[in-house]
């Protein structure tokens, strides 16, 4: 920074790119942080700017899908990004309708998803919508979409598929509210560079942005709580 006469460093980012940002922040840096990943895992800010498209993405992609699930009776199981934490898959499944959502802040045993599943049939639903993120707690060396679809079926005898949208969750056209947030967090980190306010990252609290300090973003992941997963499982099945 120094050779090339840099004033400050603005960071943008999620948990990798902000955790260095804090270590440089201890050392003096004049450095400010704006929290940009799909997953929505950073503390300290309701939204990171990507999520919603991410969101939306998937939502479409349920949306999709749901059309094949039922007009071909099966089990189609969306496996989402998400390695420690579930929002995506979380809202995503709420807004598309899935039938269960599967997420790394729980821990699910086969016969539970099994029995979900029976139980649906049984009811006349002849189809299911299962969305799993990546990071959801079952152990094996196969993707978890693939595990969680092969239990299903051969728990159940449903035709199951399994689609895993990978990297199509990263890409795309932005949503009008990520386009609006990413220009909000730009302005206030401005902001902050001109004050000299550094050791921060901008934040997105009820409708305000705010300054938190970066260690405070950086301490612990954002995860799903278990007051708000149990809200979701009521609209299941």
């Amino acid at each position: 920074m120094r050779r090339m006469k840099l004033d400050a460093l603005v960071a943008i980012g999620g948990e990798d790119t902000l955790g260095v940002a804090n270590k440089l922040a201890s050392m003096s840096v004049p450095i400010v942080g704006v929290p940009k990943t799909i997953d929505n895992d950073l503390n300290g800010t309701d939204y990171t700017f990507g999520f919603d498209t991410a969101v939306n993405i998937v939502t479409e992609a349920i949306d999709r899908i749901h059309t094949t699930a039922e007009s071909h009776n099966r089990v189609m199981v969306i496996e989402v990004m998400g390695r420690h934490s579930g929002w995506i898959a979380l809202h995503a499944g709420l807004a598309g309708g899935a039938d269960m959502i599967l997420i790394p802040e729980q821990k699910y045993t086969i016969q539970e998803i099994v029995s979900t599943i029976r139980k649906r049939h049984e009811r006349g639903k002849d189809f299911s919508i299962v969305v799993v993120a990546e990071g959801a707690q079952l152990v094996s060396e196969e993707g978890i979409g693939q595990l969680v679809a092969h239990a299903v079926e051969e728990g159940t005898s449903y035709e199951t598929r399994v689609t895993v949208l990978g990297h199509l969750q990263r890409g795309g056209t932005p949503t009008a509210f990520d386009r609006v947030l990413g220009t909000r967090f730009g302005i206030a980190a401005i902001d902050l560079v001109h004050a000299g306010d550094f050791g921060k990252m901008v934040s997105l609290q009820g409708n305000e942005i705010v300054a938190i300090p970066l260690a405070e973003a950086v301490n612990q992941l954002k995860l799903v709580d278990q007051e708000l997963y149990d809200l979701a499982t009521v609209f299941f099945g």
